[in-house]
């Protein structure tokens, strides 16, 4: 979520200009990487639209891969790997999105009050989508969402994060001629606006904005919850964003949107040690600046992406309207020293 930084009293920066765009705080200092790509633009524009990104990779060829991706205002768009606009689809309000399978889950806030999420499918070979329909998933506006990786012909589960924090993890079901549904099997509160979320394994990561990141993990009739990243204006400055997993020489990392500082934190995981940072800096693609939605997967993806692909929203494309940035993960790991 965007948000105009509140100046507090007797910060020196009075002498910045009206409106420019410079973070009220800085974390520790990022390393710099350049965009190898970007998507085309989203069809809304001079408005905050573009939001959260996945990554669809062909079972049967798993160095073909496709970007899902949400105009917040409009619906979802799939872009190839040369960040080309090939399909859309309408879908009005949709926040966060993911995609298991052929199937495209993103959270529905279209109606305040009842929280939904919109299902789609995915036909990878035009490209092209196709609306499912709408499941309930209990009051609330929808806000955040992921799925969890799961094996074939086991229940897609998703998480669906309300505004207010509300966590409901369940199971998403399509039924033949009848409109999907999803049930929930546990349920978390956490204080404030929550959005960001990724599995790992059983395990849920949530980012609440305003706080830092939290590890939920079910327990018979529970759940364990912790605050395992909190801002410190060091490693995380507010707001918490997009979060994502990838695994890179045989270990496995958390990243999150440091989106207060316009740069993103790095965790090993499963101990959640802090790693480094690093920051989309201006080259042939522009920097990213106040990024919502991150997505990462590694794999080989051709020469441009050899070892895996990092996606981060941009919040400042201009003059065109907000986009999505593709990296090469061996830069960042490079820079990191992963």
């Amino acid at each position: 979520m965007r948000r105009l930084i509140a100046l507090l009293p007797l910060l020196p920066f009075a002498a910045c200009a009206a409106g420019a765009e410079k973070p009220v705080i800085a974390g520790l200092p990022p390393v710099p990487v350049t965009a190898s790509g970007e998507t085309d633009p989203v069809g809304t524009g001079k408005a905050d639209a573009a939001d959260d990104p996945a990554i669809w990779i062909d079972p049967t060829n798993p160095g073909r891969a496709l970007i899902i991706a949400t105009d917040k205002k409009a619906g979802v768009h799939v872009y190839d790997l040369t960040g080309k606009d090939r399909a859309f689809i309408e879908g009005g309000r949709v926040n966060n999105v993911d995609v298991a399978g052929n199937i495209i889950v993103a959270s529905d806030r279209n109606d305040g009050v009842n929280a939904h999420l919109a299902i789609f499918r995915l036909d990878p070979d035009k490209p092209a989508i196709t609306a499912l329909g709408r499941a309930a998933a209990g009051a609330g506006e929808a806000y955040g969402l992921c799925l969890k990786r799961t094996a074939p012909g086991e229940p897609l589960a998703a998480a669906l994060i309300v505004k207010d924090g509300t966590v409901r993890v369940g199971t998403v079901a399509l039924p033949e001629g009848a409109a999907p549904t999803f049930t929930v099997q546990w349920e978390y509160k956490i204080p404030t606006q929550s959005e960001g979320c990724v599995f790992d394994g059983d395990t849920l990561y949530v980012g609440e904005e305003d706080a830092g990141i939290w590890r939920l993990a079910p327990t018979e009739g529970s759940v364990d919850a912790k605050l395992v990243a909190p801002i410190d204006n060091q490693r995380l400055v507010a707001d918490v964003e997009g979060l994502a997993t990838i695994d890179h020489k045989g270990r496995r990392y958390l990243l999150a949107s440091s989106q207060g500082d316009n740069s993103y934190a790095v965790f090993r995981l499963p101990e959640v040690d802090y790693i480094g940072r690093f920051a989309i800096a201006a080259g042939t693609y522009g920097a990213t600046s106040e990024t919502d939605g991150i997505e990462a997967v590694a794999g080989n993806f051709g020469p441009d992406y050899p070892d895996g692909i990092f996606l981060a929203q941009d919040g400042d494309n201009a003059p065109r309207a907000q986009n999505f940035k593709l990296v090469r993960w061996d830069r960042i790991a490079a820079a990191l020293g992963l």
